[in-house]
């Protein structure tokens, strides 16, 4: 074996070795303090700091309940995942950073609240609200109709759904744009999104083309999808648009995004009937208003995905 093959080899190695650092992962939980810091040498957070000019807005926080005026505390169940939504840049004994955070955070300095975030895996934060546990949650929680049966939400982007491949993939090279193009291929994406629940609905077309139907693998972690693409268990990954968009402009990740497949409104999930969005969405507007807003997006790469205006329960994107 000549010293060229073994330096490729040792490359490669290396690069896999990133991938866990640069997806880091959908639960938070799972990240040691190590991993995380290192990861954040990939994805380092932005200096600015919009959050910190933020000041209460009285004729916002007057729509609070009074218990919580009174109380000046709510619990948000936050799935921490990774960039640019929200991540441990400096391991889970230290603050996440994100869109999500500075977004919730700078809600909460126009309410006059303080939040006690509890990190939680993505999938489990929808049925807490019901319970109390949460006042509300964050995840880059798309709107579907599905989901507004038993969630409210108040809107702050638009993001939605898109797909990537290992660069160099030879079996999708352009947009897509049906799932049919998917058909006789193994798909990796997260356990209890709207990816799963689309993939899952949708299984039927390749059939009805007469191909080989598609196969879903779901994964708790990102960083596992991310390691099973690169290591081939995997052809394409389903995830966010800001986030697979972000993923590929790390050279690590050896990710290329394929462009966006459905748009959703994203926001802040509450249980249904909850008295906490007429507040949350003043609070948006506000920010909306003063530029913070703009300031935010701007800061983690996202202003394709602003909106004009923060909406309660609008109808899922068709």
């Amino acid at each position: 074996m000549n010293t060229r093959t073994i330096s490729g080899r040792l490359r490669g190695a290396a690069a896999l070795a990133l991938l866990p650092l640069l997806a880091l992962t959908a639960c938070g939980s799972g990240d040691t303090g190590g991993t995380a810091a290192v990861g954040a040498q990939a994805s380092p957070v932005p200096t600015d700091d919009p959050v910190a000019a933020v000041r209460k807005m009285d004729s916002a926080a007057a729509l609070l309940p009074a218990e919580v005026r009174e109380a000046g505390r709510l619990k948000v169940g936050s799935s921490i995942g990774f960039p640019p939504g929200a991540y441990y840049p400096n391991g889970t004994d230290k603050a996440a950073a994100g869109q999500d955070i500075d977004l919730a955070d700078a809600v909460a300095k126009v309410l006059g609240v303080e939040l006690e975030r509890q990190d939680a895996s993505f999938e489990t934060i929808l049925p807490a609200l019901g319970s109390g546990k949460y006042d509300f949650g964050t995840g880059n929680f798309g709107v579907t109709a599905e989901r507004l049966k038993t969630v409210d939400f108040v809107t702050y982007i638009n993001d939605g759904q898109g797909f990537a491949v290992k660069q160099g993939n030879t079996e999708l090279k352009g947009k897509v744009t049906d799932l049919t193009q998917l058909c006789g291929l193994t798909i990796g994406t997260g356990a209890g999104t709207t990816f799963e629940a689309t993939l899952t609905a949708q299984k039927g077309v390749c059939a009805k083309a007469g191909r080989k139907p598609y196969d879903v693998k779901v994964y708790s972690e990102n960083a596992a999808t991310l390691t099973a693409l690169q290591q081939g268990r995997i052809d394409v990954i389903m995830s966010t648009i800001n986030g697979l968009r972000h993923q590929a402009a790390q050279p690590a990740s050896q990710t290329a995004f394929l462009g966006e497949f459905h748009r959703l409104d994203v926001g802040f999930a509450f249980k249904k009937g909850s008295p906490l969005t007429k507040a949350f969405q003043a609070a948006v507007d506000e920010l909306i208003k003063d530029g913070t807003y703009t300031r935010i997006l701007k800061k983690w790469g996202t202003s394709a995905s602003a909106i004009d205006a923060s909406r309660i329960n609008p109808p899922e994107h068709t």
